[in-house]
């Protein structure tokens, strides 16, 4: 390593976040996934509050874990917008920042889509959903 320190950046804070959502739409702990991982809880925290970056074959191994596709970590990222220079180097490409408009980064919405698909009967999850609409001026 050249010694410097690691410092996420909004790509990490994102696949992170998708980690994490995943991992509580299954109803896992962060100690369940790390045991499945082979790996700590306190590794599982670091991924997903960016504090560490996910190597390439360390996210082939979680997305087996979580049951999804590789491609769902990085699923929603926003376009790219330009940084400005630092030190006289031209700008470089980032990822904006939209977390705060995303309702599934929202824990509320994590919950409700818990429960929903935790209701034994297609009947029942189709009430929901009407009601849903109704409440919303759809129906």
């Amino acid at each position: 390593m050249s010694g410097k320190a690691f410092v996420p950046n909004a790509i990490d804070e994102h696949i992170g976040q998708r980690m994490q959502l995943r991992r509580v739409m299954m109803g896992l702990s962060q100690k369940d996934l790390a045991k499945i991982c082979g790996v700590t809880f306190q590794q599982i925290q670091k991924y997903e509050s960016a504090g560490n970056r996910i190597a390439a074959s360390r996210l082939f191994e979680l997305s087996a874990a979580l049951e999804t596709p590789v491609s769902f970590f990085f699923s929603g990222l926003p376009g790219f917008i330009e940084r400005e220079p630092r030190n006289g180097r031209p700008p470089k490409s980032c990822v904006s920042d939209q977390t705060a408009f995303d309702p599934l980064a929202k824990n509320e919405s994590l919950q409700l889509i818990n429960l929903y698909w935790k209701l034994p009967t297609d009947s029942q999850r189709e009430i929901i959903m009407k009601m849903l609409k109704t409440l919303n001026g759809q129906e």
